[in-house]
């Protein structure tokens, strides 16, 4: 009988309909596939029955975390590898549909001869760092819940991934220069949205989602402005208020854990919401919208700076990534940059710029990734073995599908603009870019 790993190419073979473009390396030390093409190690049978039970994204996503299935090699080849076969998968692309699959006898046989050799199918628990898929209510209580999985992980790893920044949004970087740092470029991405935003000492900001409380320590500290910042997370919020206590900072920043639905004591000059408004939703980004027009005084200006996702040709069809949505983000939810101009615009905002930060989005996670790599015993100490994994598996591919345009991020500046249809902004706005 054929060693496993010929069998597991051989067997994957017949169900893509395509050459496999890794090498494979089984658990009886066997390997198969193109010579000098990145080596998917599969440690155990228990790898193959999680794929069998859950084909797809989802079922390499659970052997992955749980360690019955590795890369050997540079992540971002193999998985740059994969990607036609996982995400990027079609008829056009000279694959084979799951109908194709279904009716080829020669598949058939070869999903049988794949549950010989895994032996007796019985499906794994899924690991434990999985969160039970649900309709996706954005409720109060779920939007805590699901913030808190993915910020209550530990403020210790958090700062080894992002760096002292403590940052978590792209970084912007205002020369191609491989000398800037991520530090820097952070610092810099900061300075954009407070330049974008108009501020000036005095003035009301409330930032939206504010993290580690990055952005309201710089607005207040280098601004002179006052700030409220909202989280919904408590760890974020313990190290943000120390942090703001720490520069001397506490008349002028409040830090909060609180719901942006919640927050009353408007009105604000200014409004930032960094990497916060992907957790919205579809069904809630119109009430979100409305929200921060409210708590806006006439002329304020509102920065949105969130990922989008391409959009489809039905919309209806959309779907939220089974990996993302299961151990990184649960809820979040990705909308076309045209869905979310449409949806301000409808709250009463005007825009007036949007700026794509696709390419610095790639940059930073590359960062983030050399970060954790850079110190992996550590971060498996502090976050466990599989959220680890999780989070170095996500980074990559979400670098991957930055660089290949398949999501992007943009800054939409908008402004609650009063009936005299004075917008305070200057008529040649990118001025903030010099």
């Amino acid at each position: 009988m054929a060693d496993a790993a010929s069998r597991l190419v051989s067997v994957a073979e017949q169900l893509l309909g395509a050459p496999l473009p890794v090498r494979v390396r089984a658990w009886d030390g066997s390997q198969a596939g193109p010579p000098g093409a990145p080596v998917i190690v599969v440690r155990n049978r228990r790898a193959l029955r999680r794929m069998l039970f859950k084909p797809g994204e989802l079922g390499m996503a659970r052997a992955w975390v749980a360690g019955d299935l590795d890369i050997e090699g540079d992540l971002y080849t193999a998985l740059g590898a994969m990607a036609g076969l996982l995400w990027e998968h079609d008829d056009e692309g000279g694959g084979r549909s799951l109908a194709d699959t279904v009716r080829d006898p020669a598949a058939r046989a070869a999903v049988r001869d794949l549950i010989r050799l895994v032996g007796p199918p019985l499906p794994p628990a899924p690991p434990r760092e999985e969160v039970r898929r649900r309709r996706h209510l954005h409720t109060r209580r779920t939007d805590k819940r699901a913030i808190s999985h993915h910020y209550d992980v530990g403020n210790d790893f958090y700062a080894l991934v992002l760096g002292p920044s403590m940052v978590y949004s792209c970084a912007y970087w205002e020369a191609p220069e491989e000398g800037v740092s991520l530090e820097t470029a952070q610092r810099d991405k900061l300075e954009l949205v407070c330049r974008k935003l108009g501020l000036k000492p005095g003035q009301r900001l409330l930032d939206v989602g504010c993290g580690w409380g990055s952005m309201a320590v710089h607005a207040a500290r280098e601004h002179g402005v006052s700030v409220v910042g909202v989280t919904l997370s408590q760890e974020q919020a313990a190290f943000a208020r120390k942090r703001v206590a720490d520069e001397g900072l506490t008349d002028r920043v409040e830090i909060r854990v609180q719901d942006y639905r919640d927050v009353r004591d408007g009105p604000y000059d200014a409004i930032s919401s960094i990497g916060m408004a992907e957790h919205v939703g579809a069904e809630r980004y119109l009430e979100y919208a409305r929200d921060l027009y409210g708590l806006l005084k006439p002329g304020g200006r509102l920065l949105n700076h969130q990922i989008a996702r391409r959009p489809q040709q039905d919309e209806t069809a959309y779907e939220v990534d089974a990996f993302i949505d299961s151990y990184v983000f649960p809820d979040g939810e990705l909308a076309p940059l045209g869905t979310t101009v449409t949806m301000l615009e409808r709250a009463g905002f005007e825009v007036r710029d949007v700026e794509s930060l696709r390419e610095h989005y790639a940059r930073t996670l590359r960062a983030w990734v050399t970060n954790l790599e850079g110190d992996w015993a550590r971060a498996t100490r502090l976050a466990g073995f599989g959220r680890a994994r999780v989070w170095r598996l996500y980074m990559a591919a979400s670098a991957l599908a930055f660089e290949r345009n398949q999501i992007g991020v943009n800054q939409v500046l908008a402004v609650r603009t009063p009936e005299t249809g004075t917008s305070g902004l200057p008529a040649r706005t990118r001025t903030w870019n010099t």
